[in-house]
């Protein structure tokens, strides 16, 4: 399914027409009570603030010390690509940074460092945003993306168009990687997700836009899984993404998606948001790639309701 065919499904289905709409028919991720497994593949959490729905989500898969090691280096990537206020949707909920960098900080991390190769001025989009003071305020460190000096050139040896790429060097220098992505509509890739949201990780993006944008998000999400993938649909951008033009574009979701799979927790978003994950063409390869699982209904699921 290509873009325009996505969008006109979209329209079809209520998913643009109007901000009173629901916001696709995910009551299936949600309706189902969680079962008791010795450990659960993803995390599905609504009806609470950002740092609640999280607090319970990381509590049901063991607590944050599962996947943080005591003096470890842990690098937190939300998306803070655009200066636009929180009520925006445009970036991360900046409640859900702050919880996730302090729960780091409680496990034993020695240094906690969030960061995004922003699209608006970076300065501007640290600050707008609400993330550079939440970071702060819990003792997290902020670092700049602006600049070709941090970035890296490696292989990425299992691309398919993509073989080769500039990273910043906190993620090269990580022990732990925790992806958190926003959920919205983007005009390119039909969704920003998880694996979109690796695109704030390396110098030039061009690239990507040039020679398939999906094979190449699929290409990146091989060179380095995150540790844990956290979605924050707490507000959710449900047209003309990825900035934005109002508040009228945003529907309150107040859900959160966790787990170890990218692609498992990209496609449980997609489902939120009213997609199919096979529609989704870079879900839909890195699955074909094996970097994760598609399927959730073959995932043992923990559904929280708040």
């Amino acid at each position: 399914m290509d873009r325009r065919d996505f969008m006109k499904k979209m329209i079809g289905t209520g998913i643009v027409a109007g901000s009173t709409v629901a916001f696709g028919d995910y009551a299936d991720l949600f309706a189902a009570p969680g079962a008791s497994p010795p450990a659960f593949d993803l995390v599905a959490v609504k009806g609470g603030e950002p740092e609640v729905m999280f607090d319970k989500a990381i509590a049901s898969l063991g607590g944050m010390a599962e996947f943080v090691p005591r003096g470890s280096k842990v690098l937190v990537k939300p998306n803070i690509g655009w200066d636009v206020p929180p009520e925006r949707a445009g970036n991360t909920h900046p409640k859900l940074v702050a919880r996730i960098v302090e729960q780091c900080l409680a496990a034993g991390a020695k240094e906690v460092s969030v960061f995004d190769h922003t699209c608006d001025p970076w300065a501007q989009c640290y600050r707008n945003s609400g993330i550079e003071r939440a970071v702060k305020d819990v003792g997290g460190r902020i670092v700049s993306g602006d600049s070709e000096g941090y970035y890296q050139q490696v292989a990425v040896p299992n691309g398919r168009r993509l073989t080769e790429a500039k990273v910043h060097e906190l993620l090269l220098d990580a022990d732990v990687f925790i992806n958190v992505p926003i959920l919205k509509h983007h005009s390119s890739s039909m969704l920003t997700v998880g694996m979109k949201n690796l695109m704030g990780v390396v110098w030039d993006r061009g690239f990507w836009h040039r020679n398939d944008l999906h094979q190449c998000i699929a290409d990146f999400a091989s060179y380095r899984k995150p540790t844990l993938t956290v979605v924050d649909a707490y507000n959710v951008m449900k047209q003309n993404g990825p900035r934005g033009v109002s508040a009228g574009d945003v529907v309150a979701m107040k859900s959160l998606i966790v787990s170890p799979d990218f692609v498992a927790a990209d496609a449980a978003a997609a489902k939120i948001f009213g997609a199919e994950p096979g529609d989704i063409p870079y879900i839909q390869l890195a699955a074909e790639m094996g970097l994760g699982r598609i399927d959730l209904g073959a995932l043992s699921i923990n559904r929280i309701k708040l």
